[in-house]
């Protein structure tokens, strides 16, 4: 059966031509990095020279362009719907805080017994929940952007006092209790927090003053019909600067070592998959609408592969197959994802979801 689609929501499902060949984009720009960086001598030393909460400057800048058009859109005033929905805020906790990590320590162990290194990598990854590219994917799938903005915010929330703890428990306790192979994680809230102000707290609070400055101006019809669709493609644009960056940083690692790729590929496929479909599934079976369902689904899928990254390399070192690990997941992540962008588009159509009422527009 197909379900109604409210027509406010129906103009976001026409994508733009940028967003309907954002596969054969992404996978240029993927293309693009790794020969910059396997091509161009010194390109990944000037490249990592300046950091922001130990993230590369341009890959930092990427995610701040990234991120702020998809904020601006948010409805602020919207919000205190969102948080009236225990159903979507205990789910999401539940999904990201302990389906999440223990999904994958489980489809690490079991996909990579052999490969220590890379399976604490993987595990990093599983403890870094996404509060970025998470909010590109929900609007390329036509979700409720006041829904992510809320539960982006709740795992910003939860990664600063509960990242380091979740380390220590799956990579030293846990396997302990299991008899299997115990690894240290030496990372501080501190560290942790300054990551999520940078890239979660700078584009919120842009979004959120350009929105208030800009209605009280201009008024609501303008800011949503004129100006938005103005800034709107940027969000692609720092997504896809950030795609070349981050391959171009790491295009030696991942083109010189394509066997072991493939190995940590494949746990990342099945995370990316059961995490999603698990999620939207949950949603339709609690009978949200599929503008929550879809964004319960991609907060739940992502990861914030910067922050794993980053702690992969402070603890590891450069050069580690923990930090291999953490590059290979956006490698893996950004076509999945995609992918799954579209699926969403097509179970929109397929099944039927409840008529809660769809509180994002255009």
């Amino acid at each position: 059966m197909t379900t109604t689609v409210p027509a406010a929501t129906e103009t976001r499902q026409r994508l733009s031509t940028l967003d309907r060949y954002l596969p054969v984009w992404i996978v240029a720009a993927m293309a693009l990095g790794l020969l910059l960086g396997r091509g161009v001598d010194g390109l990944d030393d000037a490249l990592s020279a300046v950091e922001i909460g130990s993230v590369s400057l341009p890959i930092a800048v990427g995610l701040l362009v990234m991120m702020y058009p998809v904020l601006a859109k948010v409805r602020y005033d919207e919000l205190g719907h969102v948080t009236a929905d225990r159903r979507l805020l205990v789910a999401s906790i539940v999904l990201n805080w302990v389906v999440g990590p223990a999904l994958m320590f489980a489809l690490a162990w079991l996909l990579l017994p052999d490969l220590p290194d890379y399976r604490t990598g993987l595990v990093i990854v599983g403890l870094a929940r996404c509060i970025a590219m998470v909010l590109v994917w929900n609007d390329l799938a036509c979700g409720d952007r006041e829904a992510a903005a809320i539960l982006v915010a709740v795992n910003s929330v939860f990664q600063v006092v509960a990242f380091a703890g979740l380390g220590w428990f799956y990579l030293e306790v846990l396997p302990g209790w299991l008899g299997l192979e115990q690894s240290a994680l030496d990372v501080s809230p501190g560290e942790i927090a300054l990551s999520v102000l940078v890239f979660l707290g700078v584009p919120l609070l842009a979004g959120y003053l350009t929105r208030a400055g800009a209605e009280r101006a201009r008024g609501r019809e303008w800011y949503e019909t004129t100006f938005l669709p103005r800034i709107g493609p940027f969000a692609l644009y720092g997504l896809l600067f950030t795609i070349v960056v981050l391959f171009a940083l790491q295009g030696d690692a991942i083109s010189g070592r394509p066997g072991d790729v493939a190995r940590i590929a494949l746990p990342l496929l099945a995370y990316f998959a059961l995490m999603w479909g698990l999620s939207m599934l949950l949603g339709h079976r609690l009978r949200m609408s599929y503008e929550r369902s879809t964004t319960l689904a991609f907060t739940a899928a992502g990861n914030n592969f910067e922050l794993a990254i980053a702690v992969a390399i402070g603890v590891f070192g450069v050069t580690s197959g923990q930090a291999l690990a953490g590059v290979v997941g956006p490698l893996i992540e950004v076509p999945a994802l995609v992918g799954l962008v579209y699926v969403a588009l097509w179970a929109r159509r397929r099944f039927t979801w409840s008529t809660d009422p769809v509180r994002s527009t255009s």
